[in-house]
């Protein structure tokens, strides 16, 4: 059973983007997110009532909150920053380059805390996904749309924030129960994405969301909180080293779906691009 949750955390987790982005063709990313983070929020009270650990936010410490707020706060922008590229760039480029979250969050480690342990490996890696990124990104074509290099730009961005996020969960909250930390991330990653909302002044957009974006908008934070519950599940229940890697296979999901949705079609040189992000997420998975 947990195998069959490690393959749906990655299936709910790769339809997230595909959804998104079905979400936000004429809605502002922005407003999306903020709908979004309602659902996200919903589910991950939904994972701290079953899983018991509401109990224990009485325990968490002042130093804890601090580091939950900052890290809520990386990952409020993080999620701001990867529907704003999803809003006005390709999928397969966008869930490309958001796994160069992954390389910097082993860099930052290294550099940070030493942790130099199978670093001939780690650098592998690290060097599969930077070069696979390069040729799944094809700065040529994108050069030429102004829009798309924006999209780019935004993606990196996603790219660095969700790596901060990593480091401060390791610098001061791993005593705090994952889906506890998870569920006051959110409600961090909730206040931030409606205080740019009525910053913007785009609160009136909200009534201006047809009912079909508002619905895939929807479906998208089901999507999310449907691919935690299965993901926390098959991390109690299963080998971890073995979860981890199904669930990155995340980004196969988006690139098969975008292709379907989308048309976006990938071409040689994308494809081995892809082939080395897979290879390189895989050996800085098992070996992080």
């Amino acid at each position: 059973m947990w195998i069959v949750m490690s393959i749906l955390s990655a299936f709910f987790g790769g339809i997230n983007s595909i959804l998104a982005k079905c979400g936000i063709k004429e809605t502002d990313s922005d407003v999306a997110t903020g709908i979004r983070t309602i659902i996200v929020l919903l589910f991950s009270f939904i994972i701290v009532l079953i899983t018991g650990s509401i109990n224990s936010i009485k325990f968490v410490s002042l130093n804890d909150y601090i580091f939950l707020i900052l890290s809520g706060v990386t990952t409020g922008f993080s999620w701001i920053f990867y529907f704003k590229a999803l809003s006005i760039g390709d999928v397969n480029k966008v869930v490309a380059i958001d796994k160069l979250s992954v390389v910097l969050s082993i860099i930052f480690a290294i550099v940070l805390f030493n942790e130099t342990n199978n670093i001939l490996i780690k650098l592998f890696g690290i060097i599969s996904i930077l070069i696979g990124t390069i040729f799944m990104i094809e700065m040529k074509s994108s050069m030429n749309n102004f829009k798309k290099q924006t999209g780019i730009i935004y993606a990196f961005l996603s790219a660095i924030f969700a790596s901060l996020t990593s480091i401060l969960a390791r610098f001061g909250i791993n005593d705090i129960d994952s889906n506890l930390g998870t569920f006051i991330r959110t409600i961090i990653v909730l206040i931030i994405s409606w205080i740019i909302i009525f910053n913007g002044r785009k609160q009136k957009e909200i009534h201006k969301v047809n009912r079909r974006e508002f619905l895939f908008i929807c479906l998208s934070g089901v999507a999310t909180g449907c691919s935690w519950l299965c993901y926390y599940y098959a991390i109690k229940h299963g080998i971890v080293s073995v979860v981890i890697p199904i669930d990155k296979l995340s980004i196969l999901v988006s690139i098969l779906f975008s292709f379907i949705v989308f048309k976006e079609r990938l071409t040689k040189k994308s494809l081995l691009g892809l082939s080395l992000i897979i290879v390189g997420t895989f050996v800085m998975t098992i070996f992080f």
